[in-house]
């Protein structure tokens, strides 16, 4: 599943760190969805949705 979340997350300036801080995840899980190797759980696509103001349709495509 291909996802916008490094966009978002250096728009914002952040590091992987600091949004996985922010998230409540590792760096490690961050990088992972980053790179499309990891597929988020429901609840944590939820939490990256509110937490970039967007849907999670507008963070998240389905190929």
């Amino acid at each position: 599943m291909r996802n916008d979340l490094r966009q978002l997350r250096v728009a914002q300036g952040l590091s992987q760190q600091e949004l996985g801080q922010a998230l409540g995840v590792s760096r490690q899980t961050i990088n992972a969805i980053e790179q499309c190797r990891y597929d988020p759980s429901l609840p944590l696509a939820i939490r990256m949705a509110r937490y970039f103001a967007k849907t999670v349709e507008e963070i998240f495509h389905v190929d």
